[in-house]
């Protein structure tokens, strides 16, 4: 994956993107639920996670309590030496995020913890929180990270401006 000709393209739709999905914060069209699911399939038939990693280069999941624990003792580590090695507390938000970009972790673009992955990563891109349009905030800042999001927000946007008047 050409990740530099991906984030000149995301920079170019960007605007026109996030409009699409301010304008799903007030307008739901009927049917979304269905149609979000046929556009995630498409997306997952071009885009292999394995050849970009662009969110673990670029982006820090937040740690939970139990992501913690989970992978200390899957390194053999106590929960607090896995935090003072390569964790600490955004000042701002006070989540408990990598240290480090790119993650400590990925190693030749795959985790090397990844059966036992932070549940934010597990979770990411996202693409099937419901009700998908209350994440319209997240899916703005993964556009510029996440060619699979880049392409569904950019495949409903093209198919609802098609199909349905709004």
């Amino acid at each position: 994956m050409d990740l530099k000709k991906f984030e000149q393209l995301a920079e170019e739709y960007r605007p026109e993107l996030e409009t699409f999905l301010d304008k799903l914060d007030e307008i739901v069209p009927r049917g979304f639920p269905r149609i979000i699911a046929e556009e995630d399939a498409k997306v997952w038939q071009e885009v292999d996670c394995k050849q970009c990693a662009n969110c673990c280069k670029t982006m820090t999941p937040i740690f939970t309590k139990a992501d913690i624990k989970r992978i200390a003792t899957h390194l053999r580590m106590t929960p607090k030496a896995f935090f003072d090695k390569w964790l600490m507390v955004e000042d701002d938000t006070g989540s408990v995020v990598n240290v480090q970009q790119p993650c400590q972790f990925l190693v030749d673009n795959m985790c090397s913890i990844y059966e036992v992955r932070p549940r934010d990563c597990a979770e990411f891109p996202h693409h099937n929180k419901k009700p998908f349009d209350l994440y319209n905030d997240t899916f703005k800042q993964n556009l510029h990270r996440c060619p699979a999001t880049f392409n569904l927000i950019y495949r409903l946007k093209n198919r609802i401006e098609t199909e349905y008047e709004w």
